[in-house]
């Protein structure tokens, strides 16, 4: 657990000047998430100390929890060794009486990367989950560009890994005055955010995270708008580009989708009624 970053020996060109000198590497290993005793997901993250959180949150965005309640526990199982060491890479969630299990044919029981989260999703309807917290209520006009605009370098400055390694994604959630509540970093930006949400069901007020911007470091892909909706999350900022499926669900599902979101540079694909802007041009 924790073990965030390695050390490598590598050789260092530097405009002709040949070097060797140890290089920090951000960490990654496989987790494997067991719900009941059983398989049902093999993710490559980075090992933060917040895998209880990404199960948790891995949970809630495929629908099969929406609150702490419906946990009953989670512990680390023995490892892969011959000997059973304990590697710290198998989570086993028992689920409260009475939860009902997920048909594991639907589910992602197979090895997943770190950049892509839907690998081994048995169709496009199955990521299509209803969400528990809708996101299409709220006030008009609730967040101004000039808030936005701010996000991406109070999330940058919030990055202690990447200062060391520059390998990792990061996840911030932000009030609506732009208050910084978490931030998460990872391998993989889709296991950000779930740390992120599985933190706000264990350790926060729960779910909905209503009024709440989700800022991610990289692109806005299918998986993290969804993440978003099944956490009843309104906004999905990225400081790059969204995928088209991305803006589909987002205007299906009510969520404001920000991309290139750059100093005062951005891009509203959906959800404009959040923002208080005036007529466009």
């Amino acid at each position: 657990m924790g073990r965030v970053t390695e050390r490598r020996r590598t050789l260092r060109i530097r405009d002709g000047v040949v070097s060797t000198r140890p290089d920090t590497l951000v960490a990654e290993e496989p987790l494997e998430i067991r719900l009941d005793g059983e398989p049902l997901a093999i993710t490559m993250r980075t090992p933060t100390g917040d895998d209880f959180a990404l199960a948790t949150g891995f949970l809630v965005s495929e629908g099969v929890i929406g609150t702490a309640e419906d946990v009953a526990r989670i512990m680390y199982c023995a490892g892969a060794t011959a000997e059973g060491v304990n590697t710290y890479n198998v989570v086993d969630v028992r689920l409260a009486p009475g939860v009902p299990k997920p048909d594991f044919q639907l589910r992602r029981n197979v090895y997943t990367t770190s950049s892509c989260g839907l690998c081994g999703k048995a169709s496009l309807d199955a990521v299509r989950t209803r969400t528990r917290f809708p996101v299409t209520e709220g006030p008009r006009g609730w967040i101004t560009p000039g808030l936005l605009a701010g996000l991406p370098d109070r999330l940058r400055a919030a990055q202690r890994v990447f200062d060391a390694t520059g390998g990792l994604h990061a996840a911030g959630l932000f009030s609506e005055t732009g208050e910084l509540l978490d931030v998460r970093e990872d391998v993989g930006r889709h296991n950000a955010v779930d740390k992120l949400i599985g933190r706000a069901v264990r350790e926060g007020g729960g779910l909905p995270l209503a009024r709440t911007i989700l800022l991610v470091s990289g692109r806005a892909s299918f998986e993290l708008a969804q993440k978003a909706v099944m956490a009843g999350i309104p906004v999905l900022a990225a400081v790059s580009a969204p995928s088209s499926l991305a803006v589909d669900l987002a205007a299906e599902s009510g969520l404001t989708l920000v991309g290139f979101l750059r100093g005062t540079r951005m891009n509203v694909y959906t959800g404009t009624e959040r923002i208080a802007v005036g007529a466009p041009d």
